[in-house]
């Protein structure tokens, strides 16, 4: 079982880069950042962008992996943000990890103007947003006509480092969603149940899960496929300690969970957490769920 970390881009550079050195360091599998213009409680506080941010960390590190968790159709268009992305996965010579999600209806929904959008049309976007996506990314030249994007004889030259392309992890809650996740991606992400839900957390990614069980069986030719749990503090706290940790990643590692993903701290905000607790979590914690098969 994998531990990796959110690193929010919060801070200037000449004092970020140390916590993404630390994440490496630390042997955790991987570093993500999130795809956003600005972002919940830190609207009004300093919040940089997605690119230039892994952009940076990849030049300073050279094992951990990379990559948004997640860039959305909000704000992006997939030629743009397939030509950012192959740069980075070249530039980290092949670490790069693309989470994908639908995109939520906060400030990045409607900076640009965007009217907003109907579940359902949200969720047609999105399936064209990530086909489009896996497109440019696995070929040289890119056409596509779609509902809501088109690619015109596009160029991804000299193409990815990793092949077919990097692996495109998508983020799923409802059944449409993790049933074109099951089918499409290389993994899935879960925050657990949607704000409005009634589950906890467990029963929500056990329920979840099953679906993606079931999915999977059914897809030929597929090769693994990684399953993620962003812990977003809901009605769980794994960093209040060691054991706390131990119990969360136990629950979930049996429910078929390959990856746990939690936040760096943030001083201030509602990811503030012990610094000392949350080393040892990533330090003796990680290493002992990474003995479990």
């Amino acid at each position: 079982m994998k531990l990796s970390v959110v690193i929010l881009p919060t801070d200037r550079w000449r004092s970020a880069q140390r916590t993404w050195r630390l994440a490496e360091e630390w042997g955790l599998h991987a570093a993500y950042t999130y795809d956003h213009l600005s972002w919940r409680s830190f609207r009004e506080k300093s919040w940089f962008a997605m690119i230039p941010t892994l952009t940076a960390a990849a030049a300073i590190t050279e094992t951990i992996r990379l990559g948004p968790l997640v860039t959305t159709p909000n704000f992006r268009h997939p030629v743009v943000i397939a030509k950012d992305l192959l740069a980075l996965d070249d530039i980290s010579n092949g670490r790069l990890t693309i989470g994908v999600g639908a995109g939520g209806h906060g400030f990045d929904a409607s900076a640009l103007g965007t009217p907003p959008l109907r579940p359902a049309q949200q969720h047609d976007r999105f399936v064209e947003f990530v086909t489009t996506l896996d497109h440019l990314l696995a070929n040289d030249i890119g056409n596509f006509e779609g509902a809501w994007y088109q690619a015109r004889d596009t160029r991804q030259l000299p193409g990815p480092v990793q092949t077919p392309r990097p692996p495109l992890i998508i983020s799923a809650l409802g059944p449409r969603a993790l049933t074109f996740a099951a089918r499409n991606g290389d993994g899935w992400i879960s925050i657990g149940e949607p704000s409005s839900g009634t589950r906890s957390t467990w029963e929500a990614i056990r329920d979840q899960s099953s679906v993606i069980s079931q999915v999977r069986d059914s897809v030929d030719g597929k090769k693994n496929f990684e399953r993620l749990l962003l812990d977003m503090q809901t009605d769980e706290h794994p960093l209040a300690s060691l054991d706390a940790f131990y119990d969360w990643a136990a629950r979930y590692h049996a429910l078929g969970i390959t990856e746990l993903v939690v936040h760096w701290p943030v001083a201030d905000s509602p990811f503030e957490n012990d610094f000392s607790t949350f080393e040892e979590i990533v330090t003796i914690g990680r290493a002992t769920i990474a003995e479990w098969t």
